[in-house]
Formats: C-alpha cells, structure tokens, sequence
C-alpha cells in the first residue's frame, strides 16, 4: 500500500479526527461542497430545460425554418399563396437534416358568442401536419382528423377555450373578413374536437388549429396553394447553418427564415441563461473552495507535531502534501457524493410532480422544467474535483515552512 495514503486513511479513521478542534470545520467544507453541487446542477438542469421547453414550445406552432414568399407584410396572416408543386415537398432531400416539412396557412379570424368576442389566427393544416408536439399538449378531446373530406373540427387552447366558456363538443361561430371589405364577412361554424395548453399563453391565446381547406376556400386558393412551408430539423444546434442551406436550396422567389428570427426578442432572452449558469458554477465552485482551502489549513496547523515527525524520519515535503491532499480528497468525495444524492433527487422529484409552479406570463411555462443528463452531470462533478483540489495545492504549500525541531516541540 502508498505510504502517504496509508497515513492519510489512519488520519481519517481515527477517533481523534473525528472529534477533533477541525471537526466542525471540515463538516462545513464537506457541507458547502454539497451545497454547490446542488445549487450548480439545479442551474443547469433547470436552465437548460427552461430553455428546451420554451424553444420547443415556438417550434411546435411554427417549425424551425420558415418558407413564404418575399414580402413586406409583417403579418401572421398568409396573402401571397405559394404552390405545393415544389422540388422540395413532400421530402427535402437536397438538405441533409431535415426532418419533415410540412404545408400550412393562417387567417385571422373573430370568435362570437352571445356574450363575448376573441380575436384568434386560424392555422390551417392538412395530411401532412406533424401533430407530435400537441399529443403532448393534448389536455381533452382528440385530435382533429382532416385526411378526409373537408370538415369544422378545430383544436383550441385552454386559454381561449377558458375565456369563451367552451368545452369539448361546443360549436362557436368565427368571422372572416374577405378581401372585398365591402362584402360581410364570411361565418363558418366549428366544432371543438379537442383542448390544448402548451403553458405558452403568448402562443396559447393565438391560434385554433383546424383543415387549412377553409383558408383555401376563404382566400379562393387553388388546392395545392398553401401559404407557407414549415421545416423541421433534427438538431437544434444546426439551425443556423441549416436555415442557410435551406435558403439556398428554393428557388429565389421563396424566402427561408430561422424560429430565432421571427421570435428574436425571446431567444436573446433564454440565451442570458446561459451567462447565468456559468456565473452560478463559478462562484459556487469559489466558495466551496475556499472552504476546503480553510478546513485544509486547519487540519494542516492541527498536526503541526506530526508533519515535524515525519520530516525528521526523512519524509519530503511533497511525500508529506500528498498525505493531507489524499485526505482532502476524500473530503471532496464525499461531498460530492451527498450533492449528487440531494440535487439528482430533487431534480427527479420536480421532473416527475412538478414541485416547483411558474407564473407562465414571464416564464412561458407552468412549472420549472428539468433536463437530466449523465453528460453534464459527471462533467459537473469531475470538473468540481478538479478545480478544488487544484486550489488545494496552494494551501498545502504551507507544509514547506514547517520547521521539523520547531514543530516537535509544539504545543
């Protein structure tokens, strides 16, 4: 066995370390290596699913790239049609990465009730709709069928559905402004065939999805006009680089714009998170060390004699470093170890029964999401390791200034 770890074990096991001056002490640094372990992988789990959840969530409604027509109009609201018969569609094999794209349509439209009244943006999609995000979101009722023939069943948000007084099976009217605004708006009577909440309320209290078939006949649109692709993609990460590829492949009367264009305002916001995780990880990691640096001090000072002792039986002082960093750590191991064991199970806890509620007016979400992932978790704890027991190194060069004859006689 190492001799300096054979001391440095029978330090550790001994009754006298365990109720000794440095006790409380090195329970603290044990404590607040814990405590920053905890803190650290809070903000990032939480952080970085924040994130998740709210891109995902402007993704869901409107794909990661976006293919129209130039035009000046800002609008949500689809003018200029653009035809399905495009080199691109049903499949964009020209791009690698592309997932799936899709055709859809929006119109701005007028709920009426008896009572109330809600301005809403009909989405209209077909066949080849990616519904994978709403059977997440899904809260009642199915999801609408438009494979068939041309039919009123739409899809509402809690939101709206809360505010008009509707539950699943309601019919309501919706007005539709035509183009000759000197001719009464057209009326089409839905059904509401399900309820959707994606937390979002910006996005929530926007859109009924229903058969893009009623915008065509509204618009009097061909049956393969459309008025805009939507473009997924299988990483994230990618979207910048794929938006161009993507730009270049159409033809130059279409125009490609990224989820992070349209929505620049909320992207720039979810980004601070990360400056925020970083600054989080660093002062964490800065008082966990200076508390290890102090609990080593201590240790170091409290066996004064015994450094003088093995320096006259001829030990070095590195040989001497080592056996207080081997314990040191230890004490870092174990901190560690009770870090991961409270923050994995609070993290677990708040993925599986959402302990923690948002407000989702400022947050989008209606409680603190989680991302959990063995990457980040083991780069978090050797990372931890490493840097305290390089601030450690310093410490421990106080053991060089110790004189053998003066140590000895110490009291």
């Amino acid at each position: 066995m190492n001799y300096e770890y054979f001391i440095a074990k029978r330090i550790i096991g001994s009754k006298s370390y365990k109720s000794s001056i440095s006790a409380p002490i090195i329970k603290i640094g044990i404590a607040a290596i814990a405590i920053g372990i905890v803190v650290m992988m809070i903000a990032i789990a939480t952080g970085l699913g924040l994130q998740q959840k709210i891109r995902d969530k402007i993704v869901s409604f409107n794909g990661h790239v976006r293919i129209a027509q130039f035009d000046s109009n800002n609008s949500d609201e689809s003018f200029i049609p653009i035809s399905k018969n495009q080199d691109f569609y049903p499949t964009f094999n020209s791009v690698e990465g592309v997932s799936h794209i899709q055709g859809v349509a929006t119109k701005f439209g007028v709920i009426r009730t008896e009572t109330d009244f809600e301005g809403i943006i009909l989405k209209g999609v077909g066949t080849d709709y990616k519904w994978n995000y709403f059977d997440e979101y899904l809260i009642e009722g199915e999801l609408p069928d438009f494979s068939k023939e041309r039919n009123e069943e739409i899809l509402i948000s809690q939101f709206t559905a809360n505010r008009l007084g509707f539950k699943v099976g309601d019919r309501f009217n919706t007005f539709f402004v035509k183009n000759d605004v000197n001719k009464p708006p057209s009326i089409i009577t839905y059904k509401i065939k399900g309820i959707y909440n994606s937390g979002m309320q910006e996005l929530d209290k926007t859109y009924i999805i229903g058969d893009i078939r009623h915008i065509q006949r509204l618009n009097k649109w061909e049956e393969e006009q459309i008025g805009n692709f939507e473009v997924f993609i299988d990483d994230f990460d990618d979207l910048q680089e794929k938006g161009l590829e993507i730009y270049h492949a159409i033809p130059s009367t279409l125009d490609a714009s990224t989820v992070k264009q349209k929505y620049a305002a909320i992207f720039e916001w979810i980004g601070i998170f990360d400056k925020n995780i970083y600054g989080i990880i660093g002062i964490m990691i800065l008082v966990a060390g200076i508390n290890m640096i102090t609990a080593l001090l201590v240790l170091i000072l409290e066996r004064t004699q015994m450094i003088g002792i093995l320096k006259a039986l001829g030990s070095n002082n590195w040989s001497i470093r080592k056996v207080f960093l081997v314990n040191a750590i230890y004490l870092i191991i174990l901190g560690l170890i009770w870090g991961n064991l409270i923050g994995l199970g609070l993290l677990f806890a708040q993925k599986h029964f959402g302990l923690f509620p948002l407000d989702p007016n400022v947050y989008y979400v209606t409680e603190a999401p989680v991302y959990i992932s063995l990457g980040y978790v083991v780069a978090l704890n050797i990372g931890t390791f490493l840097l305290c027991l390089f601030m450690l190194l310093v410490p421990s060069y106080i053991i060089t200034k110790i004189s053998p004859v003066k140590a000895i006689r110490f009291e």
